[in-house]
């Protein structure tokens, strides 16, 4: 197959057509506006619908109305408008319908600034929304990783019907990459009888619907749901394990932050530093098996984030009191340079030595 040089954004775009989105629904903010003007330009072309709403409440909202209609539907957006779908999002995972939403991340609180960030991580793994629920998030490392995890994100929001993220940050969306468009792995998808296509007059209207005002009845939804996050649990968490088999210090990192702390394990291990990667692919479900592979060798893990400090709460929970939990972040859109990871690696060494 061939290679093509491709912006993180529109690769991204390119990738949902690739697997199966016909419909986009979203409302532009820096540093994602790539993928809606590619789709403006390029889902017509495609036989689908380009939309730019009128707000990101609305955008979500029109998702809803597709997803629940049985289509193909994503929307994408950066952090504070991420925040802004929370409510519908919520929505969506109650009345069990797909869709992909894509937020390459930048940094906050608030409207912050236009630079990449990690700071999304609590709000997209803890539901950011109301009620008890999750959602499937990827956080590709690179552009390549983004493309195959976008195409097949579609594939695996109908088979569970749940929202799929695709959790970028403005350095992913930006930057310039080869990538292939490989065939999109296929799952056994059951016909979608639930959705609102019109009856025909043969049936009963199907309703989507997220209220339930017996109490017992939504109890009963909500243990089903669970029952559904503990099969993704079971069968969706990735990761990728790098230098560990022998690493006296393992780094937690995901996204654009681990590919700074391969190059500081590069770097370490030339100095005779046995320093090694977890790779987290999916941020939700977290990958804890990943620690149980740990050989008895490793002395302490470390947390690096473009951020304050959000993933490294669950590296605690996997590492379960087996090692100490070191952390090293940066905030607001500053990218951590290599020899900054190199000198947090040999500062918690000396801590635990």
């Amino acid at each position: 197959m061939e290679k093509v040089l491709m912006k993180g954004n529109e690769a991204i775009a390119q990738a949902a057509i690739h697997g199966g989105c016909r419909y986009f629904f979203g409302y532009p903010i820096t540093p994602q506006n790539e993928i809606p003007e590619y789709m403006s330009r390029e889902m017509p072309k495609a036989g689908g619908v380009f939309l730019q709403a009128e707000s990101e409440v609305a955008a979500i909202n029109m998702v809803y109305g597709a997803a629940g209609a049985g289509a193909r539907v994503m929307t994408s957006s950066s952090s504070p408008g991420i925040a802004l779908k929370q409510e519908g999002i919520s929505y969506i995972v109650g009345s069990e319908v797909p869709c992909v939403i894509v937020n390459i991340s930048r940094g906050g609180p608030g409207l912050g600034g236009i630079q990449p960030a990690q700071s999304d991580y609590n709000q997209s793994t803890r539901g950011g929304g109301n009620g008890d629920y999750n959602i499937i998030v990827f956080a590709p490392a690179n552009i390549q990783e983004a493309v195959d995890l976008t195409a097949e994100a579609f594939e695996i929001a109908d088979f569970y019907r749940n929202p799929v993220m695709i959790l970028g940050d403005g350095m992913i969306g930006q930057m310039m990459e080869p990538v292939v468009f490989h065939e999109t792995p296929k799952r056994e998808l059951e016909p979608k009888t639930w959705a609102t296509t019109g009856t025909g007059g043969k049936r009963a209207p199907n309703i989507i619907n997220s209220l339930h005002l017996d109490p017992a009845n939504l109890e009963k939804h909500n243990l089903h749901l669970q029952q559904k996050y503990a099969r993704m649990r079971a069968e969706e968490t990735r990761y990728e394990l790098y230098q560990v088999d022998d690493a006296e210090l393992v780094f937690v990192a995901y996204g654009t932050a681990s590919r700074i702390v391969r190059n500081a394990i590069i770097q370490l291990r030339e100095t005779g530093v046995k320093a090694g990667m977890i790779r987290p692919i999916s941020v939700w479900p977290f990958p804890q098996a990943a620690f149980d592979q740990l050989g008895s060798q490793v002395r302490a893990l470390m947390s690096v984030e473009l951020s304050c400090g959000q993933m490294v709460d669950d590296v605690r929970i996997a590492a379960a009191g087996r090692w100490p939990v070191g952390f090293y972040g940066r905030s607001g859109g500053m990218i951590p340079a290599q020899h900054e990871i190199v000198d947090a690696c040999r500062s918690m060494l000396e801590e635990v030595a």
